[in-house]
C-alpha cells in the first residue's frame, strides 16, 4: 500500500509499505480517506521534534484523520465494516492517575498516532484501537471528520479558559486552531474577540469568522491596540496560539487583572517566556493546553449541527501523491494557504 513518508527535513516521498497483516481483538482496520496537516506536522517536516526526544526517519505523519472501517477485531462491538469514522490519535493507557482523573492528554505512557515512533494516517490502511473511533453522521464528510481533531484541541483550550457570556477575548495567532478558538469564543457568547495574525490571508479569514478587531503585529502594536479597545482594562481571557517567543508575554500584557491566559502554541525554541512582574502584579491564571480531553462527541455535535464551520478553514486539498506540495505550501505560508488536507482514494 502507499504511504507518504518524511525522509529527513523537508524531504518527502510516496513509498510502498506492507499492508497490516493482523487486527487485534479490540482493534479496527481503517481505510484512510482524509488527513489534515497540522502545525505540529510542519515542525516535524522542518526537522524539529515538537517536544519529543528526537526525530525518527522514515516517518509517516498524520494525526488528523478519518476513513472507512474495513475489518473489526473479535471483541469489537458497535462498529462494523463500512462504517465511516473519525479517529482520535491519542492511545492512552486508561489506567494511570491522569487518565483516571479525566486527563488522558497528559498520560505519561500514551502513544500518539502520527508522532515519532508511531506511524500516522498518511497511508492507505491503519490499524487503530476501536475505542478511539467515532462514527460520522451521514451528512458529515471525511474532511470534516478529519478536522474534528484540531477542533477538539481548540475546544479543550476554550474549556481551560472558562469563558463566560459577555467576556472579552484575545486570540494571538489565527492559524486553523486560532480560527476555531475564535469561532468557539463567539459561540460561547464573547462580546468581543480581538485577534492578531501576521499572514494577510488568515487575517481575512479571522474577519469572516467574526473577529471584532484584526491586528497585524508587524505593522502595529497589538498590546496597545487591544488595551485601547478595552479602555485600558484588558481582556478576560487571552489565548496564545502562535507558538512564537513573544506571544506568551503579549498574552499576559493584554489580559486584565486576575485574568486568564491559555497557552496553546508550540514554540520552536522550546520556551514559554513570561516576565515576572506584570504577570505577578496582575495575579494572572496561566494554563497550558496540551491536545485534548474527552471532547470528540462534543466536536461531532458542533460540526454536525453546523454550530461551527470547519470547511471554511480548508483552502487546499491534495491527493496523497502530491502531499509534498501541501507540506511545502504550509512551510512557507504561500498562496493564501489556510488548512491543507490530504485525500486518499
Amino acid at each position: 500500500m502507499k504511504s507518504l513518508q518524511l525522509l529527513g527535513p523537508r524531504r518527502m516521498a510516496v513509498h510502498e509499505v506492507p499492508e497490516p497483516r493482523e487486527v487485534g481483538a479490540d482493534e479496527i482496520l481503517v481505510r484512510v480517506k482524509a488527513v489534515g496537516i497540522c502545525g505540529t506536522d510542519i515542525h516535524y517536516y522542518q526537522g524539529e521534534s515538537a517536544g519529543y526526544t528526537k526525530m525518527q526517519y522514515p516517518f509517516i505523519m498524520g494525526h488528523e484523520f478519518a476513513g472507512v472501517i474495513e475489518a473489526v477485531g473479535a471483541r469489537v462491538a458497535g462498529l462494523r465494516p463500512g462504517d465511516r469514522v473519525a479517529l482520535d490519535p491519542a492511545n492512552t493507557c486508561m489506567e494511570c492517575e491522569p487518565c483516571l482523573e479525566g486527563h488522558p492528554n497528559v498520560c505519561p505512557t500514551g502513544r500518539f498516532t502520527g508522532s515519532p515512533g508511531y506511524p500516522g494516517g498518511l497511508q492507505e490502511l491503519v490499524v487503530h484501537p476501536a475505542r478511539l473511533a467515532f462514527p460520522l453522521p451521514e451528512q458529515m464528510s471525511f474532511v470534516e471528520g478529519a478536522l474534528l481533531e484540531p477542533l477538539g484541541v481548540a475546544l479543550h483550550a476554550v474549556d481551560l479558559g472558562k469563558l463566560r457570556v459577555a467576556d472579552t477575548v484575545a486570540v494571538l495567532g489565527c492559524g486553523p486552531i486560532g480560527l476555531q478558538v475564535l469561532q468557539l469564543a463567539r459561540l460561547s457568547g464573547a462580546q468581543a474577540v480581538f485577534v492578531t495574525e501576521v499572514v494577510e490571508h488568515r487575517r481575512r479569514m479571522a474577519e469572516s469568522c467574526g473577529a471584532s478587531l484584526v491586528l497585524d503585529p508587524t505593522r502595529e502594536d497589538p498590546v496597545r491596540a487591544i488595551l485601547d479597545a478595552t479602555h485600558g482594562r484588558g481582556v478576560d481571557v487571552a489565548f496564545e496560539v502562535a507558538g512564537a517567543l513573544q506571544t506568551p508575554e503579549m498574552a499576559a500584557e493584554v489580559a486584565k487583572a486576575c485574568g486568564r491566559v491559555v497557552v496553546i502554541g508550540i514554540c520552536s525554541e522550546d520556551q514559554m517566556p513570561f516576565r515576572s512582574t506584570p504577570t505577578r502584579k496582575k495575579a494572572l491564571t496561566i494554563k497550558v493546553s496540551r491536545r485534548m480531553g474527552h471532547v470528540y462527541r462534543r466536536t461531532l455535535a458542533l460540526v454536525g449541527r453546523r454550530m461551527v464551520d470547519v470547511n471554511s478553514l480548508v483552502t487546499h486539498t491534495f491527493p496523497l501523491e502530491r502531499g509534498p506540495e501541501g507540506f511545502a505550501l504550509l512551510d512557507g505560508y504561500r498562496g493564501d494557504v489556510g488548512k491543507v488536507v490530504i485525500t486518499i482514494e
